[in-house]
């Protein structure tokens, strides 16, 4: 092979991928954080020098102890830096959406004549303000019991004997470093309030292991369903012990739907419920895990409805290859942050409600019962979701 072909040594790789890592990291956070101290602190301000130099400090202290707080908090599993990390996280987010909007707002004060600082400040505090009271709004939108969403469905092959059979949808609980056990307990009170016939918990249940989530997953056992309780993993189950969630659920007395189906009946007719694993369950290399749709329809009358439990919108695809008639996910938050479920839509194809895919499936992507990471919800409310299937006779 001659040397204009030469494949890159081991050696060269190892030491550009982190390269790589650390100047997209730099550039990121560098823009995170470069923007809002240039819109608050520099720009044309002209602060006092003390305003200024203090600004600027508390920007230097946040970027530089925002990443060692997060591997801390989520690589080494210390809670209070996990907090400290995220809350920075969703703080810094909002901060810099409305600082990039704030200096369109610089432009039409500069088209009116508006001169420095008079027109840098006005910037400064407007984006302070906006960005203070949507960071408190956010947090009660985050911590609160979600609101009900009523959807109404129809199946065209489900059969008259389970028309108006009521589905809640919970999902991404992410039961995290905030201890949220009241919060648990109020879901489980509202849940049971419905009075469902199947309820369904589509993954990402928590950020961490059984043993350090155990007191807030616990209110779960005491939801209660005519048909079924049923469970699949999320992405998040991958991140700590995904067969671990999965045992537990079943000692909590639900059904977990490890790439399997049940058949529930009602008035003499049947709808099958099955599920698969999240999409990212064979990078994990666990034996047994990956997102297996045949398997988990293996044996289901091919005549009856199927309803599927899979966490990722864009998990859609193979349900239509499979013939599924309604699929429920979860995953996107629904952006949990405005504007970022513009992010959210180049990787999945439906960021939150019901769409349709192919002539027969149809799909429903819940926003999610709880939050991930920062504990903020701007614009993208949380919900639990009650479905009531309606049948096409």
């Amino acid at each position: 092979m001659s040397a204009d072909h030469a494949v890159p040594s081991p050696a060269r790789r190892s030491f550009v991928r982190p390269l790589l890592f650390g100047l997209t990291l730099t550039a990121v956070l560098g823009l995170l954080f470069g923007v809002p101290w240039w819109t608050l602190v520099g720009a044309g301000n002209d602060w006092p020098t003390g305003v200024f130099v203090a600004g600027t400090a508390v920007f230097a202290v946040a970027v530089l102890a925002f990443p060692v707080l997060m591997f801390r908090g989520h690589a080494r599993g210390n809670d209070a830096a996990s907090v400290t990390a995220d809350v920075l996280l969703g703080g810094v987010w909002v901060l810099f959406t409305w600082s990039v909007l704030g200096n369109l707002l610089r432009l039409a004060l500069l088209a009116a004549g508006v001169e420095d600082p008079t027109r840098s400040r006005a910037v400064a505090v407007s984006v302070t303000v906006i960005t203070a009271l949507l960071l408190v709004w956010g947090n009660v939108e985050a911590m609160r019991i979600p609101r009900i969403r009523r959807v109404s469905v129809t199946l065209p092959r489900l059969a008259a004997g389970l028309d108006g059979v009521r589905v809640v949808l919970i999902t991404d609980t992410h039961y995290g470093p905030i201890d949220r056990v009241n919060w648990s307990k109020g879901v489980t009170d509202a849940v049971n309030a419905l009075e469902p016939d199947i309820v369904c918990h589509t993954g990402d249940i928590a950020d961490g292991t059984v043993d350090q989530r155990r007191a807030q997953a616990a209110p779960l056992a005491d939801i209660r369903a005519r048909l079924a309780r049923t469970y699949v993993t999320g992405n998040h189950e991958y991140f700590g012990e995904a067969d671990g969630w999965l045992t537990h659920m079943r000692d909590l007395g639900w059904e977990p739907l490890h790439n399997r189906h049940l058949v529930v009946e009602r008035n003499g007719a049947r709808l099958v419920i099955a599920g698969v694993d999240d999409r990212t369950a064979k990078s994990s290399r666990l034996p047994g895990h990956r997102a297996d749709h045949a398997t988990a329809l293996d044996g289901a009358d091919p005549d009856l409805p199927v309803l599927l439990l899979a966490h990722q919108p864009k998990q859609i695809d193979d349900a239509v290859a499979h013939g599924v008639d309604l699929q429920l996910s979860g995953h996107t938050h629904g952006g949990q942050i405005w504007p970022f479920s513009w992010l959210v839509r180049l990787d999945q194809p439906v960021v939150q409600g019901l769409s349709r895919h192919g002539e027969r499936t149809q799909l429903y992507t819940s926003r999610g019962t709880g939050f991930w990471g920062p504990p903020f919800r701007v614009f993208a409310p949380s919900e639990i979701t009650e479905l009531t299937l309606r049948s096409g006779s």
